[in-house]
C-alpha cells in the first residue's frame, strides 16, 4: 500500500492501527471525514463504538472524528501492563503524533476525561485547541484529609472485589443503572445488551487495573491548569460518576469553563441525550 493509498484509507474510515513508542503495544483508531479534527476518547471499557451517534453527526458537517481504542479494549493488544493513567495517556499523546494532529478538540467521556485533563498537564496544550469533559471522572474521587467529598477506599475495595468474583454479573449491575432508565430517560433493551457486551469485551485485567487508576488520580491541579476553552456535561442522576463528586466540583475549579448540566441524565448521556449532546459540542467547537 502506498503513502497515498494509506492517506485514502485513513480518510475512508478504515481501521487503523499504530504501535506505541512506550512498549510497542499495537492500538487500533478509527479516523472519519475531512476537516477540523475531533478526538473522541472513551470511558472505560467502552471502545471506539461507543460515539456511534458523535461521530457521523460530525463527520457529515464537515469534522474529521478520530477515536482509539485503548490498550486491552476493542481491537487493540492486550499486554500485560501500561493500564495507568501516565501509560494510556502517552498513548493517546503517541495518536496525535502519530497523525500530526493540531488545532484539536478533545472530547473525553467518563474515564476518558481524566486521559483528557492529564494529557494536557503531562503533553501540553500546543496541539490541543479545546477540551469537552462528558460525565468526566473528574477531578478527584477518592477521600483524603483535603478531599472530604470524595468516596472512601472502601467503595473501591468492594467494587474490585466484586468484579474479581463475577465480572459479568457486577457489569449487568452496573448496565442496568448506566442510562438512568428509572428517571425517564428511554433506551431500548438491545441499546442495553450492545454497552453490556462492548463493556465485557474489555480485558478483565485492564478492567480490575483502569478501575483502581482512575479512584486514586487525582486531578484537580490538572484541571485548574487549563487554559483553553472547556466544556463541562454531566447528567444529575448520574450513578457511575455522581455529579456532586464530579461535574459540579470540576465547575467549581474551572470557573471559565462552559458548564451544562443534564436534568434526569445518567452516566450514557452519548446515547440518552446524543441530539442534545451533539447540539452542544457543536455550539462549543464553533464558538
Amino acid at each position: 500500500m502506498t503513502e497515498g493509498d494509506t492517506e485514502n484509507s485513513v480518510r475512508q474510515g478504515i481501521p487503523m492501527f499504530f504501535t506505541t513508542p512506550t512498549d510497542g503495544t499495537r492500538l487500533a483508531y478509527e479516523d472519519y471525514g475531512t476537516g477540523p479534527a475531533i478526538v473522541f476518547v472513551a470511558g472505560a471499557m467502552l471502545n471506539t463504538d461507543m460515539w456511534e451517534y458523535q461521530i457521523p453527526f460530525f463527520a457529515e458537517r464537515g469534522y474529521r472524528c478520530i477515536a482509539l481504542d485503548r490498550r486491552g479494549h476493542g481491537r487493540s493488544d492486550r499486554p500485560r501492563g501500561g493500564y495507568d493513567l501516565d501509560t494510556t495517556v502517552a498513548d493517546l499523546a503517541a495518536l496525535l503524533e502519530h497523525l500530526d494532529l493540531t488545532e484539536v478538540t478533545l472530547v473525553g467521556h467518563s474515564t476518558g476525561g481524566v486521559e483528557a485533563a492529564r494529557y494536557l498537564a503531562r503533553h501540553g496544550e500546543s496541539r490541543v485547541a479545546r477540551v469537552a469533559f462528558v460525565s468526566a471522572m473528574l477531578p478527584f474521587l477518592e477521600f483524603t484529609d483535603d478531599n472530604p467529598g470524595g468516596a472512601p477506599v472502601a467503595v473501591l475495595e468492594d467494587m474490585l472485589r466484586r468484579i474479581r468474583a463475577d465480572r459479568p454479573k457486577w457489569l449487568a449491575r452496573q448496565s442496568q443503572l448506566y442510562f438512568a432508565e428509572q428517571w425517564g430517560n428511554e433506551v431500548s433493551p438491545e441499546q442495553s445488551d450492545l454497552t453490556y457486551r462492548q463493556c465485557l469485551s474489555t480485558a478483565p485485567w485492564a478492567t480490575l487495573k483502569i478501575q483502581e487508576a482512575v479512584f486514586h488520580a487525582d486531578s484537580r491541579e490538572a484541571v485548574r491548569a487549563i487554559t483553553i476553552p472547556a466544556l463541562i456535561v454531566h447528567g444529575d442522576a448520574d450513578f457511575s460518576a455522581p455529579i456532586d463528586m464530579t461535574g459540579r466540583r470540576t465547575a467549581e475549579l474551572m470557573p471559565s469553563a462552559t458548564y451544562r448540566e443534564y436534568p434526569a441524565g445518567g452516566h450514557g448521556l452519548y446515547v440518552t441525550h446524543a441530539e442534545q449532546l451533539n447540539a452542544d459540542l457543536l455550539e462549543f467547537i464553533k464558538a
